[in-house]
């Protein structure tokens, strides 16, 4: 009497401990919880990218400007910052300083804008 409770007891403890384990597993493969898993694994490997690559941009960052020193000093260009720029090379575009009426250096006529003027 006493085996056949243990055999039991034995079988109802199995018996749930494989119906649990069952029912854990097909809530894990429901799609709800496949998407959310591989949402959150698809966040890791972007974090772990964004990582690298922030990490592989401040080296060439780095080694950029160790270059440009390095080649500064090869070249003797002081590249200081207190350095003002060059004044900008072309004129504006809608100012015409080759026409013959402003070559003497005279400024643009102003005009007036008001329609009522004319009339």
């Amino acid at each position: 009497m006493f085996r056949r409770t243990f055999w039991f007891s034995t079988g109802v403890a199995a018996g749930v401990w494989a119906t649990t384990k069952v029912n854990r597993k097909l809530r894990q493969l429901t799609p709800e919880s496949l998407a959310v898993s591989a949402a959150n694994k698809a966040l890791e490997t972007g974090h772990r990218l964004k990582d690298r690559a922030v990490g592989f941009a401040l080296d060439v960052r780095d080694n950029m400007a160790r270059r440009e020193a390095e080649l500064g000093e090869a070249l003797g260009i002081d590249a200081g910052a207190d350095r003002e720029l060059p004044p900008p090379r072309r004129l504006a575009a809608i100012e015409n300083h080759n026409h013959p009426k402003y070559v003497d250096g005279s400024t643009y006529p102003t005009y007036s804008y008001n329609r009522n003027e004319d009339h």
